[in-house]
């Protein structure tokens, strides 16, 4: 069997079928909180953005955007965004998301896989890739992605990763203990998930629908990143996931922690910074368009790579305390 995700696969359409339903009940989550967002004022997440600075002005390409809600708080910050998912569902309910936020302007969307890209975009389309939460699971192959975006980013371009963790993906509860079930490694064999619903409130409606995915272990991600031209300059993980894995964990608003039971060492969300080397310009700097921005200038606990690429990661608290989410800042070399 194939491992290629793409129309007429059985993993693509599997996939694609619960993605289709599982939107609207996403798109109408208090999980997702979409009317308490727009009141606040639409913004990016606040960390994300002491990482990333100031985006007006800077072309944005969000792969896997979902229903557009973190593409749109980019372009409501000034970035001209472009978002591309492999859902109509989604597409058209981004659409919607940005007319009522008047941003249809800054922001449009494309429909097409993550490995569409070289179809749907130019070479240098973009100064800065978003990737963010659940999304590198849904490909089988993190190579073949990290080379989608290398094609996007321009010399100076930068990558952005907030992903879940691979040991999250993983990690499964025993009784009173913890478990790994499947590979921390990637695998031609995919997770295969029957499970009922989707991961917010509200989604009875999705119904029961098989999915396939694939782990990719934090040293593939970093690896095919550098096979492509990126550089790591940091890496963080965090005690805190952004969606309630397991029944015991308290918080909300996408900051969840272990709430009374004891987690496995480790566990926690990981970020990762990362720039292409240069003559005289050692690791510790940030890279960004070839000139040298200092440490201290970036207030974030998570990481970035440059193109020279920089990339971050952030852990999941859990998967029951071993991190869910990493983020990534990738920038593209400069010649």
């Amino acid at each position: 069997m194939s491992h290629d995700p793409r129309p007429g696969n059985e993993f693509f359409e599997a996939n694609l079928a619960y993605w289709e339903a599982a939107v609207p009940a996403h798109r109408r989550s208090a999980f997702y909180r979409i009317d308490e967002w727009i009141a606040e004022g639409a913004p990016p997440r606040a960390w994300e953005q002491a990482l990333l600075g100031d985006v007006a002005g800077l072309d944005l390409v969000h792969l896997q955007c979902h229903f557009g809600k973190d593409s749109l708080a980019w372009a409501n910050a000034g970035a001209r965004v472009i978002g591309v998912d492999f859902s109509p569902a989604a597409i058209d309910q981004a659409q919607k998301l940005a007319k009522r936020l008047g941003l249809s302007s800054q922001a449009r969307f494309a429909l097409g896989d993550a490995y569409d890209v070289p179809e749907l975009l130019p070479p240098s389309s973009a100064d800065l890739v978003y990737v963010s939460l659940g999304a590198l699971m849904w490909l089988p192959s993190i190579d073949r992605w990290a080379s989608m975006v290398a094609h996007l980013l321009r010399p100076g371009g930068r990558l952005f990763l907030h992903e879940v963790h691979p040991i999250g993906l993983i990690l499964d509860r025993v009784q009173d203990g913890w478990m790994f079930r499947g590979s921390y490694f990637e695998s031609g064999d995919p997770m295969i998930d029957t499970s009922e619903g989707s991961y917010t409130d509200g989604a009875e409606s999705v119904g029961t629908h098989a999915t396939y995915s694939w782990n990719h272990s934090l040293s593939e991600v970093i690896s095919a990143l550098l096979r492509h031209g990126l550089a790591v300059t940091h890496l963080e993980e965090h005690p805190w996931t952004s969606f309630a894995r397991f029944p015991e964990m308290r918080g909300g608003n996408e900051h969840f922690v272990n709430g009374h039971q004891k987690v496995p060492p480790g566990g926690h969300e990981s970020g990762v910074r990362a720039a292409t080397s240069f003559p005289d310009v050692r690791s510790r700097d940030f890279l960004t368009r070839g000139h040298v921005k200092r440490p201290g200038a970036d207030t974030s606990s998570a990481a970035q790579w440059h193109h020279p690429l920089a990339a971050r990661g952030v852990g999941e608290s859990d998967r029951a305390a071993l991190g869910d989410d990493h983020v990534g800042v990738v920038h593209q070399p400069v010649h």
